[in-house]
């Protein structure tokens, strides 16, 4: 596990690009990173995170298809969680489309519950919009 920094946008659009409907280009995930978004890859995969007064999102996680199930993502939520709570995060979010299975499980069982939800977010290829169950859980916790 590494962070990321801006050079490595155009290998992790690619890797981003495999994995979403709507992929975010090299210059998005650039703008991300010069704007004070934070990141960690490993071979396999990358999360992008920011982090501001208290509190931590996860703003992407890709894993490469054929990596998939090997616990890769769970890898890749607690290093996110780890950095999150060392830059003095109490609680990390993030979005996930309602009919991704697998990413649901992965994050209830890495502890995060759902608080919310945005009807209609995601928009996918055969035009359908699919809701956002927005997701957190409490990190530094005593």
């Amino acid at each position: 596990m590494r962070p990321v920094t801006v050079e490595d946008a155009p290998s992790l659009a690619i890797r981003h690009q495999a994995s979403f409907d709507r992929p975010w280009s090299a210059v998005e995930i650039a703008e991300l990173l010069t704007a004070g978004a934070f990141g960690l890859a490993m071979d396999t995969g990358f999360v992008l995170c920011r982090e501001a007064g208290g509190e931590a999102e996860i703003l992407t996680i890709a894993v490469d298809p054929a990596a998939r199930g090997a616990g890769q993502g769970r890898a890749l939520v607690e290093a996110a969680a780890r950095a999150a709570a060392q830059r003095g995060a109490l609680t990390l979010f993030l979005e996930v489309a309602s009919d991704n299975a697998a990413a649901l499980a992965l994050y209830r069982a890495a502890g995060f519950q759902e608080v919310g939800k945005r009807r209609g977010y995601y928009p996918r290829s055969d035009s359908r919009m699919i809701d956002a169950l927005i997701l957190s859980r409490a990190l530094n916790s005593a």
